[in-house]
This record gives structure tokens, C-alpha cells and sequence, in this order.
């Protein structure tokens, strides 16, 4: 699957790890919701970092199909908030 991470490109991942991903974005959702900044702060984090550790960069002059669009790692509380809608960043 092709992730967009706003601001920084796309990353080729392996359909394998969307759990790992889908579990993640339930945390961030929980967090968001519940307006706790610490938890959203370190959830996005790490989100984030997932993607980057478990994907291969795409080269900037390519550009594919993104599956997944996720936030800059700057995004605000409520950038995120309107992103997520009713199902999160990676829907089920």
C-alpha cells in the first residue's frame, strides 16, 4: 500500500502491517476525541515512526496512488480531529 505522510511524501508498505497501523490509529482516535493532547502527541509520534521504520520512501519524482493519507507530524489536535471523521485515518 502507498502511505502519504503530509508534508514529507509518499512510503510503499507492505499490506502486512496494517494491523499494526489499524491499532495505532485506534489509539489516536480515542485521544482525539477525548481532547488528550500528551496521548495524541505521542500516538501520531509514533504512527508516524511506524510508517517510516516499517516503509520504503518512494523517490519525489514519483508520484502514486496514495491509500493512506496521514498527518504532518505537526498537526494539531484539531487538524486531526477533522482528518478523522467517523472512522479514523485508516479505514477499516
Amino acid at each position: 500500500m502507498i502511505v502519504r505522510i503530509m508534508g514529507e511524501g509518499q512510503v510503499q508498505l507492505a499490506d502486512s502491517h496494517f494491523a499494526e497501523l489499524n491499532k495505532l490509529d485506534d489509539e489516536l482516535l480515542g485521544e482525539v476525541e477525548s481532547g488528550d493532547e500528551e496521548g495524541f502527541r505521542r500516538t501520531l509520534g509514533a504512527l508516524l515512526d511506524t510508517v517510516r521504520r516499517l516503509g520504503t520512501p518512494l523517490p519525489d519524482d514519483v508520484l502514486e496512488p496514495s491509500e493512506l493519507i496521514l498527518p504532518a507530524s505537526d498537526a494539531t489536535l484539531a487538524e486531526v480531529r477533522e482528518m478523522l471523521g467517523d472512522e479514523g485515518l485508516i479505514p477499516g
